[in-house]
C-alpha cells in the first residue's frame, strides 16, 4: 500500500514552506520552532518528499525548497527514520529523477547523493545499477537526471566507487560513461567527462584500464561547441597532464596547440581551465623541452589574459579612487595565521630567506581572491620564467615596451603585473633595463589610477634585492620617499600594497634604512590614525618587520617616543578575546626584542595580559575537556601569541625580566602548555622556557626535575618545530646548570643521537641538535663521551656552516673535552673534525688552544710519515688553513 499524505498536514506543511520564503526574521524564527516540533512526527519527512516528487501543481521553488529541508533532516537524523519512511524516500527518488524542471532533478540528485554518504551506499546496492541502467532511457529528462545525480555521488563518494566494499563498481560505470561522451545533448556529454574526471587524480584503476579510450575520446570533442563541454575537456588534460604525461607525450604537440586555442576561449572559464595547463606543465620534467618552441606564440597570450576584465575592475571598484574613509566590511578581512616561533642559528649565507613565506602572484589584487585568468595567467608566467630563466626575455621584452608606457591605464597596468612576475625567474636578464625601469616604475606609483599604483607597489617590492645592492641615493632613496607617500595614499587599496611593499623593502634593506628612521616613523605613526581595519594590520606587520630589520638602532628615546604611545593606546583598545590581537602582539614582540631596555617603561602591563591571556585559554581547555557540551573549544592562537611575545620580552628584556618573572605565575602555566595536545602550543612553550632559562634561570631551576622529562619526550622528529624548540632549550638549560646535568643526560642523549644520525632531518634542526649534544658533552664530558662515535661525523657536518657565535664556542668546547675524555671515538672520522675545526674564522684563545693540542696531539700519536698520508686527502683549502692557523 502507497503512503498517502493527510490533507489537513500537508495543507500546514505547504503553508510552512511558504512562511519559510518569508523575508521577515519574525517570521523566520516561527517557522524554526515549527520545523522542530513536526520533526518529532516521524512521518513528516514522508510529507516532503510528496511534496518534492508528487505536488506537481505547486511552484518549482516551494517544490524544491521541501527537498533542501529534506536533505537537511536527512544529514542530521537519517539514521533514526523508519525503515519505511527510509525506504518510501529512497523509491520516490528513484522515480522522479526524471522529472521535467532542472530544478526538481537537481535537487533530487543532491538528495540521493546525501542518503548515499551516509554510509548508505553498501545499504542501497539497487543505487547505481538502476541509475546507470536510467542514462539508456529515450527520455532526456531521465538521462539527465540520473547523470546530475551520478555525478554527484562520483564527487562525493569517488574513493568508495573503487573499493572492494561495494565490488568496485567502476568497472562497469567508467566504461558506461565513456559510451555517453558522444550524446547527441552537451549537457549529458559534459555531465559524463565530469564524471569520469573524479577519478583521474586518484589514478582509480578502472579508469587506467580504459585511459587510451579516454584519451581518444577526449580528442575527439576537442572542437565541442558547448563551453560546458571544452571546460571539462581542459580540466581533464590538466589532470592527465599530472598522472599520466607518459600517455601525453606522443600527443603532445597538438595538446599545447588545442591549449593555446583555449586560453584565449570566448569563454573566460574555459580560458581558466585551460590556463591551469602551463601552470601544471611549468612543474614536469619534461617542460623545457615540449614547449620552447611554442613560446613565441603563448607569451603573447598569458601576457593578454594578464589585462583586468572589465568584470575585474566593476568588482574592484577601479574607479573608485578614493575610498579611505569608507569603512572595511568585515568578510574582506582574510583570517590571519600566526607563524609559531622556532629559534635557528646563524649561517655563513647572510640572508636565508624563508620560501614558505614567498608571496605569491596573490599579492596583486587579494580581495578578489577568486581564482580569474588575470591570476592565473600571471601566476603561470612566473612559474615559466623559474623554468626558462632569461630564454623567456627575447619573447618578452618586445612586448613590454608597449605596454609599459601605453595611454591606456589597463594595458599600462598589465604590463607593470608582467614586469613583477618574471622578477624572480629572469632577474639575471632583467638586471641591465633595471636602471631604466625602476624610476619609470617609481613614477607609476603617483599614476592617477589607483589600481596602477597598487600594482607598481607590488612590482617594485619584487624588484628591492637590486634596488638595495646599489647605491642607496640612486634607488632606494627615491623608492622609499614615494613608497611613504603611498601608505597616505586615499585609496584603501593601494595603502595595501603600499605597506607590504614597503615590509618587503625592510627586509632587504635593514640597517640601510637607520638613515631614514625619523622619517619613515612619522609615516608609520601618522598612518595608525588613517587607517581602516583591515590596513591597520598589515601595517602591524609593516612596523614588526622594522624592528626586526634594524634592531637595537630603533632605541632612540625620539624613536620611541614616536612608536610606542600609538601601539600602546591600540593595545588598551582591544579585548582579550580579539582576534586584532594577534598581529599587534606579533609586532610589540619585535618591538621588544628590538628596543631591549627601551621597552622596560611599556612592559609590566604588556607582561600582565600575556599571562593573563594564557591563564585565561588553559582554564577555558580545561572546561572544555570536561564538560564538552557546555562550554566552547578555547582558540588556542590567543595562548600561542602570547606565549611568542613572552619570549620576546625575555630576549629583549633579559634580566630585567626576572621581577615580573617573580611576581607571576607563569612557571605554572608553562608546566601545562608543555604537555598541551597542540603541538604549535608546545613549540612557543619550549621557546619560552629556553629564553626565561637564558634571562632568570633562578626561577628556572626549581622545576628542571619536572621539565625535563617533558622535554625528553618531545625529541621526536615528526613534529619537527617541536623538537628543535626542545633540543635548543635543553641546550640553553645545560649551559645554566653545569655539572648538575649530569641526572638528566640520559634522559635525552640517545633521542639527540638518534635525530642527529636520521636522514633527511631538516638543516635547522641538525644544527640545535649538534650545539645541544656538544653542550651536554661540555658540563657532562663523562656521560656522553663514550657515545662519540656514534655522532661525531654528523656533528662535524652540521656545524662547519655556522657562523662563529656563543652557541658553537660552547659546543666545540663540549666536542673537545669529550675527545679528551674519548679519544679513540674520533680517530676513524677525524678528518671531518677537521674540517670543522678549520670552519673557524676566530675562535677565542683559549679555545683555539683547544684544537691545536688535539690536531698535535693527533700527528703525534700516529707519527709524522702516516700524517702526511693522511693530509694528503685534505682539500687544498683546508690544507692551507690547519697550517697557517695551527702549523700542522
Amino acid at each position: 500500500m502507497d503512503w498517502q499524505p493527510d490533507e489537513q498536514g500537508l495543507q500546514q506543511v505547504l503553508q510552512l514552506l511558504k512562511d519559510s520564503q518569508s523575508p521577515n526574521t519574525a517570521t523566520q524564527r516561527i517557522v524554526q520552532d515549527k520545523l522542530k516540533q513536526l520533526n518529532q512526527f516521524p512521518d513528516f519527512n514522508n510529507y516532503l518528499i510528496f511534496v518534492l516528487t508528487r505536488l506537481k501543481s505547486e511552484d518549482e521553488p516551494t517544490r524544491s525548497l521541501s527537498g533542501l529541508i529534506l536533505k537537511n533532516n536527512v544529514k542530521a537524523h537519517y539514521q533514526s527514520f523508519p525503515q519505511p519512511v527510509a525506504e518510501f524516500i529512497k523509491q520516490e527518488c528513484l522515480n522522479n529523477i526524471g522529472d521535467a524542471s532542472s530544478l526538481i532533478r537537481a535537487t533530487i540528485g543532491i538528495l540521493i547523493t546525501t542518503i548515499a554518504s551516509k554510509g548508505e551506499l553498501q545499504m542501497w546496492p539497487e543505487l547505481l545499477p538502476q541509475l546507470c541502467n536510467l542514462l539508456n532511457s529515450e527520455d532526456y529528462n531521465t538521462c539527465e537526471g540520473a547523470f546530475g545525480a551520478l555525478q554527484k555521488i562520483c564527487e562525493d563518494s569517488a574513493e568508495l566507487l573503487d573499493s572492494d566494499a561495494l565490488n568496485r563498481p567502476l568497472n562497469v560505470m567508467i566504461p558506461k560513461f565513456l559510451q555517453f561522451f558522444k550524446h547527441c545533448s552537451p549537457k549529458i556529454r559534459s555531465h559524463a567527462i565530469a564524471c569520469v574526471n573524479q577519478f583521474i587524480m586518484e589514478r582509480a584503476q578502472a579508469l587506467m584500464d580504459n585511459i587510451d579510450t579516454f584519451i581518444e575520446h577526449l580528442f575527439a570533442l576537442a572542437v565541442d561547441e558547448d563551453p560546458e563541454v571544452r571546460k571539462n575537456v581542459c580540466r581533464a588534460l590538466v589532470m592527465l597532464l599530472e598522472v599520466r604525461i607518459d600517455r601525453l607525450i606522443p600527443h603532445m604537440h597538438s595538446i599545447i596547440q588545442y591549449m593555446l586555442q583555449r586560453t584565449q576561449d570566448n569563454d573566460e572559464n574555459v580560458a581558466l581551465e585551460a590556463c591551469e595547463f602551463w601552470l601544471t606543465l611549468a612543474e614536469q620534467p619534461i617542460c623545457k623541452e615540449v614547449l620552447s618552441s611554442h613560446l613565441v606564440q603563448l607569451i603573447p597570450i598569458l601576457v593578454n589574459g594578464m589585462k583586468y576584465s572589465e568584470i575585474d575592475i566593476i568588482l574592484l571598484k577601479g574607479d573608485v579612487e578614493e575610498d579611505e574613509a569608507i569603512p572595511d566590511s568585515e568578510q574582506d578581512i582574510k583570517p590571519r595565521f600566526h607563524k609559531s616561533r622556532t629559534v635557528t642559528l646563524q649561517h655563513e649565507e647572510e640572508r636565508l630567506q624563508d620560501d614558505e613565506d614567498g608571496e605569491d602572484e596573490d599579492d596583486d589584487d587579494d580581495t578578489l581572491s577568486d581564482w580569474n585568468l588575470r591570476k592565473c595567467s600571471a601566476a603561470a608566467l612566473d612559474v615559466l620564467a623559474n623554468v626558462f630563466r632569461d630564454d623567456l626575455l627575447p619573447h618578452l621584452l618586445p612586448l613590454l615596451k608597449g605596454l609599459l608606457f601605453h595611454p591606456e591605464w589597463v594595458i599600462k597596468e598589465s604590463g607593470i603585473l608582467v614586469l613583477g612576475a618574471i622578477a624572480e625567474g629572469c632577474m639575471q636578464g632583467m638586471v641591465p633595463y633595471l636602471p631604466e625601469l625602476i624610476p619609470h616604475l617609481i613614477q607609476c606609483l603617483s599614476d592617477k589610477k589607483a589600481l596602477v599604483r597598487s600594482i607598481a607597489c607590488w612590482t617594485l617590492s619584487r624588484y628591492a634585492h637590486w634596488v638595495v645592492s646599489q647605491p642607496p641615493d640612486m634607488y632606494l632613496k627615491p623608492l622609499m620617499t614615494e613608497l611613504l607617500k603611498r601608505i597616505l595614499d586615499s585609496n584603501k587599496r593601494v595603502q595595501e600594497a603600499a605597506c607590504s611593499a614597503f615590509a618587503t623593502l625592510e627586509e632587504e634593506a635593514c640597517t640601510e634604512l637607520v638613515p631614514y628612521l625619523s622619517f619613515i616613523l612619522d609615516t608609520l605613526v601618522f598612518a595608525f590614525g588613517k587607517y581602516q581595519h583591515k590596513n591597520l594590520l598589515i601595517l602591524y606587520d609593516a612596523i614588526g618587520t622594522l624592528a626586526d630589520s634594524v634592531g637595537h638602532h630603533l632605541n632612540q628615546p625620539e624613536y620611541i617616543q614616536k612608536l610606542m604611545p600609538p601601539l600602546i593606546q591600540k593595545w588598551n583598545e582591544l579585548k582579550d578575546e580579539d582576534k586584532d590581537l594577534f598581529p599587534l602582539l606579533e609586532c610589540l614582540s619585535s618591538v621588544a626584542t628590538a628596543l631591549q631596555s627601551g621597552f622596560l617603561p611599556y612592559c609590566e602591563p604588556v607582561y600582565q595580559r600575556c599571562v593573563t591571556l594564557v591563564q585565561k585559554t588553559l582554564a577555558q581547555a580545561m572546561m572544555y575537556s570536561q564538560h564538552p557540551d557546555q562550554y566552547e573549544a578555547p582558540d588556542k592562537d590567543f595562548m600561542i601569541v602570547a606565549l611568542d611575545l613572552l619570549s620576546g620580552l625575555a630576549e629583549g628584556l633579559g634580566c630585567h625580566v626576572e621581577q615580573l618573572v617573580a611576581r607571576s605565575n607563569i612557571m605554572t602555566l608553562l608546566f601545562q602548555c608543555m604537555q598541551d595536545t597542540m603541538p604549535e602550543v608546545r613549540q612557543s612553550s619550549f621557546a619560552l622556557l629556553g629564553d626565561l632559562t637564558k634571562a632568570c634561570f633562578m626561577h628556572v631551576k626549581p622545576c628542571i626535575a619536572e621539565f625535563m622529562p617533558i622535554l625528553g619526550t618531545n625529541l621526536n622528529p615528526e613534529f619537527i618545530s617541536v623538537c628543535n624548540n626542545a633540543t635548543w632549550a635543553i641546550g640553553e638549560i645545560c649551559m645554566q646548570m653545569g655539572a648538575e646535568m649530569q641526572p638528566y643526560v640520559q634522559m635525552v642523549l640517545n633521542n639527540l643521537v638518534e635525530i642527529i644520525n636520521r636522514p633527511n632531518t631538516p638543516k635547522t634542526l641538525l644544527e640545535n641538535t649538534a650545539i645541544t649534544i656538544g653542550r651536554l658533552g661540555y658540563v657532562c664530558p663523562q656521560e656522553v663521551a663514550p657515545m662519540l662515535q656514534q655522532f661525531i661525523r654528523p656533528w662535524c657536518t652540521s656545524l662547519r656552516n655556522i657562523r662563529d657565535n656563543e652557541e658553537k664556542d660552547s659546543a666545540f668546547r663540549g666536542i673537545c673535552m669529550m675527545i679528551g675524555v674519548n679519544p679513540g671515538g674520533v680517530v676513524q672520522d677525524f678528518i671531518f673534525f677537521c674540517d670543522a675545526v678549520a670552519s673557524w674564522v676566530s675562535p677565542k684563545d683559549d679555545l683555539r688552544d683547544m684544537f691545536y693540542k688535539i690536531l698535535h696531539g693527533f700527528k703525534d700519536q700516529v707519527g709524522e710519515e702516516n700524517w702526511q698520508q693522511f693530509s694528503e686527502q685534505f682539500p687544498p683549502l683546508l690544507k692551507e688553513r690547519l697550517a697557517a692557523f695551527y702549523g700542522v
